[in-house]
C-alpha cells in the first residue's frame, strides 16, 4: 500500500488531477517516504493526517516522463570516451529535469570497441534525486545493424555476429553489467542465439536500422524482442504485401498476450503527423515517446558532434555534416509530449502514459514507475493544461520549478 517509512513526513498534494489508471482524476496525491501513499491506511490503521499540504493550483500531475533513447545533450555526447563520462551524465540528467524527465536509458550509438569499452563500466544505474534525473541502464543502438539503413551511424564501425553469435557481442561491449536496451538488426546472421541470450539476462532487445522483412520481425519476436527503435526511422518503408517491421504493430503471428512496443520520435521533424496517427491508431498501447535526443540538445544552431560523426544543425533539424540524413533529435521529452498530442488529437492521458507508462511497461518497471498507484515510486511531474512543465518531483522531493512556479 505505498506505507513507506513510517515515521517520516507525510505529503499531501491537494487541488489538483492526478493521471491514474488512464484518466485524469479530481483527487489528492499522498507522498511518504519516497512513495505514492494510500490515505486510506493512513487515516484509519495509523489515525495520521498530512505533516504538510501543498495547493497545486488545479495543476495536472502525471508521472513523471521516462526517456529510453537520449544520445545526449547540451554539449554531452555519451558516445565520446572521455575522461569523465560520469559528469557528462550527471550534467544532462540534472538538465532534462526541467523537461519533467525523471530517468532515462543513457544511449551509445555505433561505436568502436574501444569505447563501449571505456564509456559503458563508466554509467551505472543510478537513482534519481535532487541532483539530476535516475539512470535506468544503457541503451546500445548498434553497432550490430543494417548497413543499408545505418542512418546517421558510422559504416566503418558496423558489426556482424555471423562468427561467434553472443561472443561477437560480448567482446564488442566488453561488458553487459549496465545495459538496459540493445538495438539490432534480426535479419543478421544468428541474430536469434543472440536475442534469446540478450532476454535471458534481462535485457530489452529492440529491432531498427534494419531491412528486416516482417517474417523476420515476428521471428525475433518470437525470441524475445520487445521494442522497436524510432518506427518508420532506418527501416524498410511500409508496403502491402510486405510490411516490414512496421507490420508488428497489426500481426496476428506475436505471441498471445505479448504488447510490442515501439518508439516514436513525435519531434515533427522524424515523423510526419500522418505517419504518427497511424501507428497511434494500429497500437496506441505500445507507443512509447523518445527524443533520440542528440549532444545539440538545447545547443541551437552550427557544428556539434554525435559519437564518431559531425553533426550540422539547422533550426529544428539535424543532419550528418553535409548530407540530408536526419541524425537524431533536438527536442526536449516535454516538446514530444506536446507535438505528438496536437498532431494525433489523442487524449492528454494517453499522451502522458506514452512518456511515462509505457516506456516503464517496456523495461518492467511498471510497479514502481510510470505511474502514481500506491506503493509506486514518487517521481511525478507537475504540468499546467497546455502540458508545460511546472514542476518535476523525484521520490517526493522538488527537484525543479519554473520561474514563474516560484513566484
Amino acid at each position: 500500500g505505498g506505507q513507506g517509512a513510517v515515521g517520516a513526513r507525510v505529503l499531501q498534494f491537494t487541488n489538483c488531477r492526478i493521471l491514474r489508471g488512464g484518466k485524469l482524476l479530481r483527487e489528492d496525491l499522498w507522498v511518504r517516504g519516497g512513495r505514492i501513499l494510500d490515505p486510506e491506511k493512513l487515516f484509519f490503521e495509523e489515525r495520521r493526517v498530512a505533516d504538510e499540504r501543498r495547493d497545486c493550483g488545479g495543476r495536472i500531475l502525471a508521472p513523471g516522463f521516462i526517456d529510453v533513447q537520449i544520445n545526449g545533450g547540451f554539449g554531452v555526447d555519451f558516445s565520446q570516451a572521455t575522461e569523465d563520462v560520469g559528469s557528462g551524465v550527471a550534467l544532462v540528467a540534472r538538465r532534462i529535469l526541467s523537461h519533467g524527465v525523471t530517468s532515462f536509458c543513457p544511449t551509445l550509438v555505433t561505436s568502436p570497441p574501444e569505447v563501449y569499452h571505456k564509456v559503458v563500466p563508466q554509467i551505472p544505474v543510478k537513482s534519481g534525486g535532487p541532483h539530476g534525473a535516475g539512470v535506468l541502464g544503457l541503451h546500445l543502438e548498434g553497432p550490430f545493424i543494417s548497413r543499408e539503413k545505418r542512418g546517421a551511424h558510422p559504416e566503418a564501425h558496423l558489426r556482424s555476429f555471423e562468427a561467434n553469435a553472443f561472443q561477437d557481442l560480448l567482446a564488442t561491449y566488453g561488458t553487459l553489467d549496465n545495459v538496459r536496451i540493445v538495438t539490432l538488426a534480426p535479419e543478421l546472421g544468428r541474430s536469434h542465439e543472440v536475442i534469446r541470450e540478450l532476454t535471458a539476462r534481462g535485457i530489452c532487445v529492440s529491432l531498427g536500422h534494419s531491412v528486416a522483412d516482417l517474417r523476420a520481425a515476428e521471428d525475433a519476436v518470437w525470441s524475445g524482442a520487445a521494442f522497436i527503435t524510432h518506427l518508420f526511422n532506418a527501416m524498410l518503408p511500409f508496403h502491402h504485401r510486405d510490411p516490414g517491421i512496421v507490420g508488428l504493430l497489426t500481426s496476428d503471428r506475436l505471441p498471445v498476450g505479448r504488447c510490442i512496443f515501439y518508439g516514436m520520435i513525435a519531434d515533427g521533424t522524424h515523423t510526419n503527423p500522418a505517419a504518427l496517427r497511424i501507428a497511434h491508431r494500429a497500437h496506441p498501447q505500445g507507443l512509447v515517446l523518445v527524443t533520440d535526443a542528440i549532444p545539440a540538445l538545447g545547443l541551437g544552431n552550427g557544428r556539434h558532434t554525435l559519437g564518431q560523426q559531425e553533426v550540422e544543425v539547422d533550426g529544428l533539424t539535424a543532419y550528418v555534416a553535409g548530407t540530408k540524413t536526419l541524425s537524431g533529435s533536438i527536442a526536449p521529452m516535454d516538446v514530444c509530449v506536446r507535438h505528438f498530442l496536437q498532431a494525433t488529437g489523442c487524449s492528454v492521458e494517453l499522451a502522458l502514459e506514452a512518456a511515462s507508462l509505457h516506456p516503464a511497461q517496456l523495461l518492467g518497471l511498471e510497479k514502481s514507475k510510470g505511474t502514481l498507484d500506491f506503493g509506486a515510486d514518487a517521481d511525478f511531474v507537475v504540468l499546467d493544461d497546455s502540458l508545460h512543465v511546472q514542476a518535476t518531483y523525484i521520490s517526493g522531493e522538488l527537484v525543479w520549478q519554473a520561474e514563474a512556479a516560484r513566484q
